[in-house]
């Protein structure tokens, strides 16, 4: 089943640290090494958390997941950015990859993005991120750019700007 949320008091925050544990998992190891490997994924969790409650607090934020039987598998970040939307944030969880999970996230969130009359839809991917790549072209983004520029306005080098040109 698809969601789109927009307050974290509809998260569960279990499942959502689920999905995104192998980001967490390499969070801990950058932010946290001094810490024991336990106590630093609660830090990167906690951080995540904090992340979430400022997200939610953009007009147009939204969390958009993919839950089959109620249980999260995919989950995405959507936000306001430039003459469209950014999707950010595109991870399924580890147990539940090469199963399609993250291919119909994606292709209900751009059917959803449709609905509500997105013209772009953006999202930057690391270049050495080949199954991301692969799921945004299946999907029929195309690559924009050779460097990405974040909403903040910071750019990374090492990511591509992928869009979505929705059809009117």
């Amino acid at each position: 089943m698809f969601y789109i949320l927009n307050n974290i008091r509809q998260v569960n925050f279990g499942q959502l640290m689920d999905v995104y544990s192998e980001a967490n998992r390499e969070r801990a190891s950058d932010a946290y090494a001094h810490m024991e490997r336990g106590q630093g994924i609660l830090e990167a969790e906690q951080e995540f958390y904090a992340f979430l409650r400022e997200f939610f607090r953009l007009p147009g934020a939204y969390l958009a997941l993919w839950a089959p039987d109620g249980v999260y598998k995919a989950a995405l970040r959507i936000e306001p950015y430039e003459d469209g939307v950014l999707i950010e944030g595109v991870e399924t969880a580890p147990d539940s990859r090469r199963q399609g999970h993250g291919a119909k996230l994606l292709q209900e969130t751009v059917k959803y993005l449709k609905n509500e009359k997105a013209e772009k839809i953006y999202s930057h991917i690391a270049r050495d991120n080949i199954a991301s790549v692969r799921l945004h072209r299946s999907c029929g983004f195309e690559k924009l750019l050779d460097h990405a520029v974040y909403v903040d306005g910071s750019v990374n080098r090492r990511a591509d700007t992928y869009v979505y040109v929705i059809k009117k």
